[in-house]
């Protein structure tokens, strides 16, 4: 993980009060900027682009989704059904271990099946036989080319779960699959894609015309700014040609770049040693990846001088701290105020630990200033987790 630089975007006039706190707020307008260079990049290289549901699955705009992408890969049973159920399109379904008590479920709602192991492959591959439905079989395989700039994110990293080595690859781990799926990248430019293939592709030439298709996986940053999509573009144009495959791109976070805030309130502004500001937000359970990562979220006005806070969360624990933050003038009580760039991870990582609410999810559309609150969560969402 990268620390987010985040752009503020339309959101400068947003208003912060015009949804409870703490909440998401997700821009419609942003989102189909996205999709649209998805799209472009799909139709131009004549590669399959799917939204990586694991990354942003805000099913609101899952008939945006629809308009610009031909699917979604998902990781699992709930996903898959969710992908089925509202997004509709192309389901590619990937998980590091199956369990025999959800394949079949599984099985029916996923146009690709890829495995991360030959023994898992080949333990279920006579369950998709058996159901009937054009399944595609595909093997996840580790290049054992590390791009990853944090090891703990690095799927190429020494030890690594993910997907057959490629030096223990052979024609009999092949049997009965149409694709090879790898995910080596994180946030990452083109270039780490380039040298991954270069490094990867004379081990796996040999079995070229044995398959249908090659997946890419996710981790590219298709959407940002500085991001080299003609050399993409290229790239892909040049696989589909010299290997006769199809070829598939799974962007998640590519979906939700820069399209949406999360927005806070200022409960206490205590102090010891510094100014410390106790917020709605809460690191551990709305933003867990400043922890786990750890990064430090872009906020919305953030100042370079003036009076520096150190914010944390309303949990008891006393790691839950997301950074230090400036500002030209004092900070009030109730005062409101927004990270940014949290669309993507930060929604589908939530959690109530210690109690804490879950945010709200309001949908924006920063061209027309509509604005929905989609959902708001009360105390039944946190007891009907326990028990």
């Amino acid at each position: 993980m990268q620390t987010q630089a985040g752009d503020a975007g339309a959101f400068r006039r947003f208003d912060l009060s015009r949804v409870p706190s703490p909440c998401f707020v997700v821009d419609e307008a942003a989102i189909r900027r996205n999709l649209s260079i998805l799209k472009e990049v799909s139709h131009r290289s004549g590669a399959h682009v799917l939204a990586a549901l694991k990354a942003f699955s805000m099913f609101a705009l899952a008939p945006v989704v629809r308009e610009y992408l031909g699917g979604t890969c998902t990781s699992g049973l709930f996903e898959a059904r969710l992908a089925r159920e509202e997004y509709g399109g192309e389901v590619a379904t990937f998980c590091a271990g199956y369990k025999a008590s959800e394949i079949d479920a599984i099985i029916a709602l996923s146009d690709h099946m890829i495995f991360n192991s030959a023994v898992q492959k080949d333990r279920f591959l006579p369950n998709i036989l058996a159901s009937g439905r054009k399944v595609d079989v595909g093997l996840r395989i580790n290049p054992e080319h590390s791009e990853g700039e944090v090891a703990k994110y690095d799927p190429c990293a020494p030890c690594s779960r993910l997907g057959l080595p490629v030096s223990q690859l052979t024609a009999q781990s092949l049997t009965g699959v149409n694709g090879l799926h790898m995910h080596t990248l994180c946030e990452q430019d083109f270039a780490p894609l380039a040298r991954t293939w270069d490094s990867v592709k004379p081990r796996i030439a040999p079995y070229f015309p044995a398959l249908k298709w090659i997946n890419f996986g996710g981790g590219h940053h298709i959407t940002r700014g500085d991001y080299d999509r003609e050399g993409l573009i290229a790239f892909l144009r040049g696989v589909r040609a010299e290997t006769g495959l199809e070829v598939y791109l799974e962007p998640g976070e590519a979906v939700a770049l820069d399209a949406g805030i999360l927005v806070g309130e200022i409960l206490d502004l205590p102090q010891n040693g510094m100014d410390l500001a106790i917020t709605d937000i809460s690191a551990t359970c709305h933003m867990p990846d400043v922890i786990e990562a750890p990064y430090r979220p872009a906020l919305l006005g953030e100042s370079k001088s003036g009076h520096t806070y150190r914010f944390g969360g309303p949990s008891c624990l006393a790691g839950d701290v997301i950074g230090d933050y400036t500002f030209e003038k004092p900070l009030q009580i109730g005062q409101r105020y927004a990270f940014l760039d949290q669309a993507h991870y930060s929604m589908v990582k939530t959690n109530t630990f210690n109690g804490v609410p879950l945010p709200a999810i309001a949908l924006w559309n920063s061209e027309t200033d509509d604005l929905k609150i989609i959902r708001e969560f009360g105390y039944e969402d946190f007891r009907d987790r326990l028990s």
